[in-house]
C-alpha cells in the first residue's frame, strides 16, 4: 500500500519509482487504484502517470469520480456507489494470483473515507496484513502529519514499511534538512526514499535512474538514508 499525509504530496511518483524498479527486476507488477477523484471519464489519472513513468505494469482503477473530493463525498453527489474496502482487497487479492507485486494506492491520506461507514485504505491494509509505504512532505509541518499517519497505524495493527520524501527541494530549507532526522523519530520507520521535486516531469529511463537512486534497498533502490542525511547536514 502507497498511502501519504495528505493531497499531492508525491504518492504517484513514488508508486510508479516502486513499480519501475520492480518491473526492471523482471516481476509482474499490478497497480491498483481504488478510487481517482477529480478526474473527467476519458482523462488521464494517476495510473496514466505511473504507466508513462514506470512501463509495463497492469493498471486497474475501480472506481472514477470527476469531482475533486474525498471519494465518499464524491461518490454521493453524483450518486455513484462508492467504494468498500471490502471491493478493494478483493481486487487485490485477484491480481496477486497473477503477479508478483501489487501496489496499492490510496487517494489523499491514510484515513479519508471511502463509504458512508467509514472504511479507509487503513482497512484495505489490515484485512491484507500488507505492509503501508508513508509518502511524506520534506518541509514545515510534516512531522504531525507523519505522526498521525504513524499512530493511526499503529492503532491498527499495520506496518508502515517506511517513509518516503515525495519531492525533496532543489534547495531545501532548515527545516527539510532537519526533518531527514526527526522524520524515522516521529513516524517509528525508516526513511526509504527521497524523490527530487520534478521527478515526474522525466522521461521513462531517466525517471528509473532517478528510482533507483531515490529508493532504498527495500524498494528495489541504492538509497542511503544517512548519506543522503550526511549530504544534506542541518
Amino acid at each position: 500500500m502507497i498511502t501519504g499525509t495528505g493531497t499531492g504530496v508525491g504518492k504517484t511518483v513514488v508508486t510508479a519509482g516502486i513499480a519501475a524498479l520492480a518491473l526492471a527486476r523482471g516481476l509482474r507488477v499490478a497497480v491498483l487504484k481504488p478510487a481517482q477523484t477529480g478526474v473527467a471519464a476519458g482523462e488521464p489519472g494517476d495510473l496514466a502517470d505511473v504507466t508513462r513513468l514506470a512501463g509495463g505494469v497492469t493498471a486497474r482503477e475501480l472506481r472514477r469520480f470527476p469531482d475533486p473530493l474525498a471519494p465518499d463525498t464524491a461518490a454521493r453527489r453524483i450518486g455513484m456507489p462508492p467504494v468498500r474496502p471490502s471491493e478493494v482487497a478483493g481486487a487485490a487479492v485477484e491480481l496477486d494470483h497473477t503477479h508478483d507485486l501489487v501496489l496499492v494506492e490510496g487517494a489523499g491520506g491514510l484515513l479519508v473515507r471511502f463509504d458512508p461507514d467509514g472504511g479507509t485504505l487503513a482497512d484495505v491494509a489490515w484485512a491484507l496484513n500488507a505492509e503501508v509505504v508513508v509518502v511524506a512532505r520534506a518541509g514545515l509541518g510534516t512531522l504531525n502529519d507523519v505522526a498521525l499517519t504513524a499512530e493511526a497505524l499503529r492503532r491498527r495493527g499495520v506496518t508502515c514499511a517506511g517513509l518516503v520524501v515525495g519531492a525533496w527541494p532543489a534547495e531545501p530549507d532548515l527545516a527539510a534538512r532537519c526533518n531527514l532526522d526527526d522524520l524515522p523519530v516521529v513516524g517509528g520507520a525508516p526513511v526509504v526514499g527521497a524523490f527530487p521535486d520534478g521527478a515526474g516531469g522525466l522521461p521513462r529511463a531517466e525517471f528509473t535512474e532517478v528510482a533507483r537512486r531515490s529508493l532504498a534497498p527495500a524498494l528495489g533502490g541504492d538509497f542511503d538514508a544517512k548519506d543522503f542525511a550526511d549530504a544534506h547536514p542541518a
